[in-house]
């Protein structure tokens, strides 16, 4: 049993009203101690779920003492537990958890244990959002079309999925078609405070998607996690973290009034990027807070994986009840939420210095000086201002390979490449915009940007402007709230003209579900070898993500989506030049369509509406007919199917048992691969479409699956033979060994060329370790456990790297992975390391965390590295080889 509270912060149990006395609240505003009301307000968070956690109020003193000195304890280290109250799934990560709790099961009852614990303990919310594909637009009837295609090619996993929310108490399951996962999150599953029995506390969450954090924007703390960790969470093991750093982000001015909310977001983007937030919290306070609305803040927040930290939270204040009575929340919720808060000194006023809490560092944005802006063209952090973007595409297409270089040679720099498109005549150059995409929960959330961009679109339509046939344009909302609201305003209509017709309620473009381009496009970009471009409102952008014949992808506002789509290039600047010329033949500049921040508040304030949302949300669940006419199995146990090519059962529990074996040192390992900087869990684990010449369309082809029917690779997270295939298969990886991209690598035994998974299968045949060699930010992007689950399969004990983003590193750790890091001043050029030694890696019997081990390599060189297992917990994890073996091992006792 663990150690009780038992000294002046032990909770004071009190009635919410007098009136209601089976309500109570756990008072910590009558804790007379500095300590706490000097405390950032996501500390306090942390706080309340250290003394709740699932078994009760019980909870080690020393966590709770650690908490309240933060201040002292943040640069310490100190390991404490969260407990997040509920978790948050989408289903490109939501099957493979569920295909990894049914595998569980089988693992536990042949230990002898009872299946029925592995079960989420806790509230477990799986939207269904990254399947639809954007294979048709620009009509009336392509939601229609993409929605059924999304059932045909999905079916299997729909069953699947089904079959869990039947199997496993506490999960529900949002059908696709509903929206995006972290909007109906914001708009519909918050709590922001939980009421339990009677007793209250703060909402908080994990998610098994990088951008969880999004819900920050609305008070409650939550984060990303890998698939593994959100599962150990579920079945009632607490996250164990290092007490962060708080960075303190000071909002103050006022930003103009043509600025939005995106511009912003990828100004703090940048800045945060330069500051270096990785693995700390953001806080952000200031007197312009309050200016802004929580789908602004929300925007802010969701991004946050973009600029490292790992949560970025704005407590809750008036403009967030105000929020919660718009989306259509009860108003006894929200006087209990508004109560709690206020009593345990967690409502903010952000024009009160005298609540500023401390941080541990602080940094300051004047919102006067951002200005409008893109961010590319390979990474979300590589903002440009609109009146740059002429100039800075033009210089990234002479610069050398590189996140802001194409290496076009000069005497290609001009070409063009004429192409015939439904009859008429048209020309491609570099710089060509070919997907125009107002897509992602980023910007699709905020009513002020999705009115902005239709008011846009009214104007442009006026102005005799259009958008050339053969750009792929696309509006995929967040939910089915904003298509009510665009309607209602009678805006739709001329996004419609645009070509901007709704195409579907998920991801879509932003995660690469882009679907394929016309032929001719297609055609004429690899004739001319052009860097085509992708404008998206979405929050990645990554080489290779959105699609493969758009090079340079830029993240930009809806309303600057609509623009460039009119003018068809990037390569325009939109102050001294015409965004297009009209039917009449006169030039109209982007200035001359753009709306106020006034005009679209008007629309705003007459148009969303809490009626909006109590309809959209009120049937979510169940409306969707297909969904509910599917018939899924009912045992407990999953009955696989050994010829499904979509659900297999993993071969990570395969020989388990109770015996613990020590841990073995890395001998003559050789290098897979040898990359550079910043890898993101893309190039790791693709998620977009299997390639025909790729290993898993080998595969796909051997099982009698023809290319259409391939999917893409997130689709098949289910499938680990498929997976273990698709890892580093991303066209657009450099690999040093080759000096160049391709999903390729040398087998360093002989010096054969081949692909990755060929590479790997061989060394495995001889039976030789593996690792990985890379640089800066290994892992960044998306929180998918794939990344560290094919990397497992494919043979890899370890991985080196200069630094790791903190999901991802995670991840390796939850999977048996060792994490090892270069020491400060060190990397693979300092210590002379070509990639094609062979390594030697020390594992001590009694490894403790940020532990210094010996790499030896077989000419006899030695140096030091550290290995990244942070806290005793995830040493405990890589003893019992993956937190998954741990839960099983744990579930199986008794």
């Amino acid at each position: 049993m663990a150690e009780t509270v038992n000294h002046p912060f032990q909770r004071i149990v009190e009635p919410l009203d007098p009136q209601v006395a089976n309500q109570h609240f756990y008072n910590l505003s009558k804790l007379e101690d500095p300590r706490y009301g000097s405390l950032p307000f996501c500390i306090r968070v942390l706080l309340e779920s250290a003394v709740r956690n699932c078994d009760g109020f019980l909870v080690k003193q020393s966590d709770v003492e650690n908490i309240l000195n933060w201040k002292q304890t943040q640069t310490q280290r100190v390991e404490i537990p969260f407990m997040p109250a509920r978790v948050i799934l989408q289903d490109f990560t939501g099957v493979p958890a569920v295909v990894d709790f049914a595998a569980m099961r089988d693992a536990v009852v042949k230990l002898g244990g009872d299946p029925a614990k592995i079960n989420p303990v806790c509230p477990a919310d799986l939207v269904i959002d990254h399947s639809v594909q954007v294979d048709f637009n620009k009509k009336s009837d392509s939601l229609q079309k993409n929605q059924n295609l999304e059932f045909e090619r999905n079916i299997e996993r729909f069953q699947f999925l089904k079959w869990g929310s039947q199997a496993f108490r506490n999960m529900r399951i949002i059908p696709p078609g509903s929206g995006i996962v972290h909007q109906v999150n914001l708009e519909y599953l918050a709590r922001v405070v939980f009421n339990h029995r009677g007793f209250f506390y703060p909402d908080s969450l994990v998610g098994t998607d990088s951008h969880t954090t999004m819900i920050d924007g609305l008070g409650v703390l939550g984060w990303g996690v890998g698939g593994i960790e959100a599962e150990a969470v579920m079945l009632g093991q607490p996250i164990s973290m290092v007490l962060p750093e708080v960075v303190g982000y000071k909002l103050r001015g006022s930003p103009d009034r043509f600025i939005t909310s995106t511009d912003i977001v990828l100004t703090v983007t940048e800045h945060l990027r330069q500051v270096g937030v990785v693995g700390k919290f953001v806080e952000f306070f200031g007197p312009s807070v309050a200016q802004l609305s929580i789908a602004d803040r929300a925007t802010i927040s969701n991004m946050c994986p973009e600029y490292g930290a790992t949560a970025a939270f704005f407590p809750v204040d008036g403009v967030s009840v105000e929020y919660l009575k718009q989306t259509g929340r009860e108003a006894q919720k929200l006087a209990y939420i508004t109560k709690y808060l206020k009593a345990v000194g967690m409502f903010r006023d952000y024009g009160d210095v005298a609540q500023d809490p401390d941080f541990s560092q602080v940094v300051e944005l004047d919102l006067g000086t951002v200005v409008p802006c893109c961010s590319g063209p390979k990474r979300p952090q590589d903002k440009i201002p609109l009146s740059a973007m002429k100039e800075d595409f033009e210089r990234c297409l002479v610069a050398k390979q590189g996140f802001k270089g194409f290496a076009v040679a000069p005497d290609g720099q001009s070409a063009a490449v004429p192409f015939c498109y439904d009859g008429k005549d048209y020309s491609l150059s570099h710089g060509s915009v070919v997907i125009a995409a107002i897509t992602s929960c980023t910007n699709t959330s905020n009513p002020s940007v999705m009115l902005g961009a239709g008011l846009l679109a009214k104007k442009a339509v006026e102005n005799g402007l259009s958008v050339r046939p053969y750009i792929k344009t696309s509006l995929s909302p967040g939910s089915g709230v904003v298509t009510y609201y665009l309607k209602e305003s009678g805006v739709m209509d001329y996004l419609s003209q645009l070509g901007f017709e709704v195409v579907g309620y998920g991801c879509m473009t932003c995660i690469g579900n882009s679907g394929p381009l016309p032929e001719p496009v297609v055609e004429a970009i690899s004739q001319g070898d052009l860097v085509a471009a992708g404008v998206l409102s979405g929050n990645r952008n990554f080489e290779g993500r959105v699609h493969p014949n758009t090079r340079a992808n830029y993240l930009a506002s809806p309303p600057l989506v609509i623009a460039y789509a009119i003018a068809g290039t990037v390569k325009i600047d939109f102050e001294t030049e015409p965004i297009a010329v009209n039917s009449h033949g006169r030039g109209v500049f982007l200035r001359d369509i753009w709306p106020t921040r006034e005009e679209i508040q008007q629309e705003e304030t007459k148009f969303v509406i809490p009626t909006m949302f109590r309809e959209v949300y009120q049937n979510v669940e169940k409306g969707n007919e297909r969904w509910n006419s599917l018939v899924a199995p009912s045992d407990e146990l999953y009955p696989w199917d050994a010829t499904s090519t979509y659900i297999k059962s993993p071969p990570f529990f395969d020989g388990l048992s109770m015996q613990l074996n020590p841990p073995a040192a890395i001998d003559g390992a050789y290098v897979l691969l040898n990359l550079g900087d910043s890898v993101t869990t893309d190039h790791i684990s693709p998620a977009g479409n299997i390639t025909r010449s790729s290993p898993a369309a080998r595969y796909l082809s051997s099982r009698g699956i023809s290319p259409r029917e391939f999917n893409s690779y997130g689709s098949r997270r289910g499938n680990d033979a498929v997976m273990a295939r698709g890892t580093f298969a991303n066209i657009r990886l450099f690999n040093k060994f080759l000096n160049k991209q391709a999903p390729q690598t040398v087998y360093l035994p002989t010096g054969e060329v081949m692909d990755v998974f060929d590479a790997a299968e061989r060394y495995g045949q001889s039976g030789v370790p593996l690792l990985i060699l890379a640089g800066k930010e290994y892992g960044s992007g998306s929180s998918r456990d794939w990344a560290a689950k094919g990397p497992l399969l494919l043979g890899i004990k370890a991985v080196l790297a200069e630094s790791y983003e903190r999901i991802h590193r995670s991840n390796l750790v939850g999977m048996g992975i060792i994490p090892l890091e270069y020491l400060p001043g060190d990397n693979a050029e300092s210590l002379g390391l070509t990639g094609r030694e062979r390594f030697h890696v020390a594992i001590p019997e009694n490894i403790a965390p940020g532990m210094i081990v010996a790499v030896t390599l077989h000419t006899g060189k030695t140096f030091g590295v550290r290995m990244r297992f942070d806290t005793d917990v995830e040493l405990a994890y890589f003893h019992h080889g993956g937190i998954l073996n741990y839960m099983i091992r744990k579930m199986s006792k008794n």
